[in-house]
């Protein structure tokens, strides 16, 4: 993968030469610092291992210290794929996961079934509850990646990226820009 590391500031709006509204999302994009070079002959691949942010010193383990101490060109009209993470919800209900309304208006004496999901499954037969059956689960962190979005505009003096469309994923949250 080449690429570098990135973080989404947020969205805004540009309007192009023909007047029309664009929606964008603003990339601070680096400055990444390279912190390894992995060799074919040392670790079996090669591969660069890339840094993104400062962390402060009481925050850094003795290791990390020591791994930091040893230690990408684009243009603009470039079209690049974007991986972001959607921020997750954790476990979550059925009402909630799936848009389930419950039972009815909560009428007739249901006094403590308003959240749940109902019946999941038959009686006699198949006396099973089938598969793919919509139940409370881990909702959210998925990874996902959005492909060919143009790049914008470029402001080199603050490592700015203007990217075409939507990235994927919460404001300061991390990005991986490939090209």
């Amino acid at each position: 993968m080449s690429g570098f590391i990135g973080k989404k500031v947020g969205m805004t709006s540009v309007f192009s030469a023909d007047g029309k509204n664009i929606p964008c999302t603003v990339i601070e994009a680096g400055p990444c610092v390279v912190t390894q070079l992995k060799t074919n002959e040392k670790d079996g691949y090669s591969a660069v291992q890339l840094g993104f942010e400062e962390k402060k010193e009481k925050r850094t383990s003795q290791a990390e210290k020591g791994h930091f101490k040893k230690a990408n060109t684009i243009k603009e009209g470039q079209w690049v794929d974007v991986s972001g993470i959607s921020k997750g919800k954790g476990f979550q209900g059925v009402v909630k996961r799936y848009n389930f309304k419950g039972v009815g208006d909560a009428t007739h004496g249901q006094h403590n079934r308003l959240r749940a999901p109902g019946s999941i499954g038959a009686s006699s037969y198949p006396s099973r509850v089938f598969k793919g059956m919509r139940m409370a689960g881990r909702m959210g962190n998925d990874k996902i990646k959005v492909f060919n979005l143009k790049i914008l505009k470029i402001i080199p003096e603050n490592n700015i990226l203007v990217v075409k469309g939507s990235v994927p994923g919460a404001k300061k949250s991390y990005i991986i820009i490939e090209n």
